[in-house]
């Protein structure tokens, strides 16, 4: 097992551990800014390749919001714990149908339980690598909405974070969550696009699904020992090229290992904490993985 207090001195852990509310500020608004400027697109030029379009480039802004508020379940994202809750629950968390705090209550247990049978998020990658006529199975749940109607079933019966996190019974976040939702349906129909609000709400049920599933297989999925403690064989880092990382890992989510090592660290320093661990050669026994498909083709077996 890796102990980072071994390899790493007190000056350089607090470079990494150090936040920063002006880059936090810029990672929310800059993706809430390419949701509306994609919506806007839509309504602009309401044309089926428009429309696919977006479909296709929404959900990873989708997921930005879902990062930003697993960084603030963490309290990694702003210096202040105050400005991660409200920020975290209702510009990331509440748009995109989790909870800040039943995600963060589930999320730790998965870090405390990592490498162990009794990790909570395991049942999610157990199965891998999988033959391809069971992911192709998944794909089409994701992609037809069923995957999102599972959601929306378990959000009425009680609240979920999809995102990886604990049930939290009552009706008082299912509330939250149409209020949200509500707010933005107004201020689009306020603009004069109301009808992009089901755009929004129906790639978040079909795309962003499956842009969801591919980023839990990429982080643990078919790793060397999903059973051993050591993040670096229990976790998975993808240094994927920048379109993949737009399309599916926004705010430095592929650097997954480095996370599980040291998860006190904000999501905007993951790539210097990955060049220091580097530097020290202690990556050196982690197998490379560079792109997305080259996970698909080590997880999935497809002949």
């Amino acid at each position: 097992m890796l102990t980072i207090s071994e390899h790493l001195s007190a000056d350089e852990r607090q470079r990494v551990l150090r936040r920063s509310d002006p880059q936090a500020w810029w990672l929310v608004l800059s993706t809430w800014a390419a949701i509306l400027g994609l919506l806007a697109l839509a309504a602009a030029f309401p044309h089926p390749g428009t429309i696919l379009m977006v479909w296709l480039f929404l959900p990873g802004r989708q997921l930005g919001l879902s990062v930003l508020m697993h960084e603030a379940g963490h309290n990694t994202l702003f210096a202040s714990r105050g400005l991660n809750q409200w920020v975290g629950q209702w510009l990331c968390a509440l748009p995109t149908l989790n909870d800040l705090n039943a995600y963060a209550t589930g999320h730790l247990d998965h870090h405390r339980l990592a490498g162990s049978a009794a990790d909570p998020d395991l049942p999610n990658y157990r199965a891998y690598p999988v033959d391809r006529q069971s992911f192709w199975r998944k794909v089409i749940r994701d992609l037809t909405g069923q995957t999102g109607a599972k959601l929306i079933a378990a959000l009425v019966h009680g609240g979920l974070s999809h995102f990886g996190g604990s049930t939290r019974p009552g009706s008082a976040l299912l509330l939250k969550q149409v209020a949200v939702q509500g707010a933005l349906a107004a201020v689009l129909i306020l603009s004069g696009a109301g009808w992009v609000w089901w755009l929004w709400f129906g790639t978040l049920m079909t795309s962003y699904m499956l842009v969801v599933r591919l980023r839990q297989v990429a982080e643990h999925a078919a790793v060397p020992d999903a059973l051993d403690p050591d993040p670096r064989f229990n976790t998975r880092t993808v240094v994927a090229p920048l379109w993949q990382r737009w399309l599916m890992a926004p705010h430095y989510v592929n650097y997954h290992l480095e996370h599980h090592l040291m998860p006190g660290v904000p999501c905007y320093r993951l790539p210097a904490f990955r060049a220091l661990l580097e530097s020290k050669g202690l990556l050196a026994e982690v197998p490379a993985f560079n792109s997305y498909q080259q996970v698909l083709l080590h997880a999935v077996r497809w002949t």
